[in-house]
């Protein structure tokens, strides 16, 4: 049988403490243990179903973790405070000293940092290439390397990967291929196609309501078990803990996040297709011109859409923030960084998101100071926002 992800999120069946129709909140730092030795037996990891300390695990969290790990597909998912709680969990297990990766030259600003800057210290180098070059991928592939690392969708500049064959190029090297699934749930599995482990920013659609942060790595059981082992568990000991609370609030909305990616993305093809009839430099992978739009097509959950993610490049700085600011007086949106709100988000991803990566790097990769991402909201009458945005872009000039 196909994966269906929402049917399997659908079929979970919690009830609170009390017959509640939402499972209760375990509110609580610590544990209680009626004998020593149950609190030893835990401790070393050998008794299942009792809780020890939260930063090892907490019942909401867990109830989290195995929604995704449905949506997924996978085996298990563990849940963190942050994105970049998640990926450096995961690198940090997978890699060690003198070892190597090799990601995808488009991604999100903050893991370029880690790569780029950070991982150094620990003397782990990143080779960043162009994904969708399978050459230059396997090109960059060393003796050293422990993983291919890239987003199913790229930030900003939304390259689509080929994750079947970045997995067999993966696979026939003997390392993981870690995707980054933010831009993408529930329209990409990327576990079906062959990634070892999945990363989300929770803080983005799945949340959906800006509210906070968090972050999960979905995988086998045997990985997010050692990313929590009390010895060498990255997540363990780095403490990027995932409080209950937020645990909580966000299974809750996750509840709604099919019939919300489904009108991000029914509305960011809406306004993709009306840009481009415009003749405006816009990128969006389910319009025919886009490089990857026969991949995206060909690895999609077709009911989701093509995510709520679009571009378009305004030609220069100057122009992209007037046009900004215009669409925020009118109510359009908000100028901001972070995406999947209700209300459209947009910023320049140049002096924003991906402000980390060196002006000749984005140069390069053909990010410009003009370009504009839009994380488009949930807007119920979808021509109406054209038009005002239509107004906005007259008036600052841009067409």
């Amino acid at each position: 049988m196909a994966h269906k992800p929402f049917n399997n999120i659908q079929d979970l069946q919690y009830f609170g403490e009390f017959g509640g129709v939402n499972p209760s909140i375990s509110d609580s730092s610590t544990y209680t243990f009626l004998s020593a030795k149950t609190m030893f037996d835990t401790f070393e990891g050998n008794t299942e179903g009792c809780y020890l300390y939260s930063r090892h695990s907490s019942p909401s969290n867990l109830y989290l973790g195995e929604a995704l790990a449905q949506m997924e597909g996978t085996e298990a998912a563990n849940v963190y405070a942050s994105g970049m709680g998640a990926i450096s969990s995961v690198i940090f297990q997978l890699c060690a000293t003198d070892e190597h990766i090799v990601s995808s030259r488009t991604i999100y600003g903050g893991t370029y940092a880690l790569m780029k800057n950070f991982l150094k210290k620990f003397r782990i180098g990143t080779s960043f290439v162009d994904i969708t070059d399978l050459e230059a991928v396997e090109a960059a592939i060393g003796p050293n390397t422990k993983m291919i690392y890239c987003e199913s969708v790229s930030n900003p500049l939304l390259e689509v990967a080929d994750l079947k064959a970045l997995s067999a190029l993966a696979k026939k090297h003997g390392i993981a291929l870690v995707v980054d699934n933010t831009f993408s749930p529930l329209g990409i599995a990327p576990a079906q196609l062959g990634a070892d482990v999945v990363i989300h920013s929770l803080t983005k659609f799945i949340n959906g309501s800006s509210d906070c942060v968090a972050g999960a790595v979905c995988g086998t059981t045997e990985f997010c078990l050692s990313l929590k082992d009390v010895n060498d568990g990255a997540a363990m000991l780095l403490g990027s803990t995932l409080d209950s609370l937020r645990a909580a609030s966000i299974l809750k909305n996750l509840r709604t996040l099919h019939l919300r990616m489904k009108k991000h993305s029914e509305n960011a093809l809406y306004l993709a297709q009306k840009f481009e009839g415009l003749g405006l430099r816009t990128v969006y992978p389910g319009l025919a011109s886009h490089k990857g739009h026969a991949l995206m097509k060909g690895q999609m959950n077709a009911e989701y859409g093509f995510g709520g993610l679009l571009t378009l490049d305004a030609g220069n700085l100057e122009t992209a923030n007037a046009l900004m600011e215009e669409m925020q007086r009118n109510n359009l949106g908000y100028l901001a960084v972070s995406l999947g709100f209700y209300k459209t988000l947009f910023s320049a991803s140049g002096s924003s998101t991906s402000s980390e990566i060196p002006e000749e790097e984005r140069e390069a990769m053909g990010l410009s100071d003009g370009l504009v991402r839009f994380s488009i909201g949930l807007d119920n009458d979808i021509e109406r926002t054209y038009q005002i945005m239509l107004q906005c872009m007259e008036k600052v000039g841009l067409l």
